[in-house]
């Protein structure tokens, strides 16, 4: 008994990830017109008639200054962002910041 192999192989379908994903879409919060209803029956006692304490609004007006992480421009992560860098123990921690500084060419270097 000979089993034949099929002739139309299936592919694998590559997953893509979460972060190409997140790149493709733009996440904002739109604004509504109604302000949303909360079911609170259920909620635990200090939760309840939670949506009488808060004022909540559904009026929102995006901040279109920035950039969500995944779309942020290269120079602005140089610029602001933070190295966790453990270093060997023989050269000093002010010479690993100047190497640092040298190779990414930035001026600001400890705050």
């Amino acid at each position: 008994m000979s089993v034949e192999a099929s002739p139309a192989k299936k592919k694998k379908q590559r997953k893509s990830s979460v972060g190409a994903k997140h790149a493709d879409e733009v996440f904002t919060v739109k604004p509504e017109p109604t302000t949303p209803s909360l079911e609170t029956s259920q909620w635990p006692l200090l939760l309840k008639n939670v949506h009488l304490m808060n004022i909540r609004e559904s009026h929102f007006e995006p901040n279109t200054c920035g950039f969500s992480p995944l779309h942020r421009p290269l120079i602005d992560h140089i610029k602001h962002g933070v190295i966790n860098l453990d270093k060997p123990s023989n050269p000093s921690s002010h010479e690993v910041v100047a190497w640092v500084k040298r190779a990414l060419n930035v001026e600001k270097n400890w705050s």
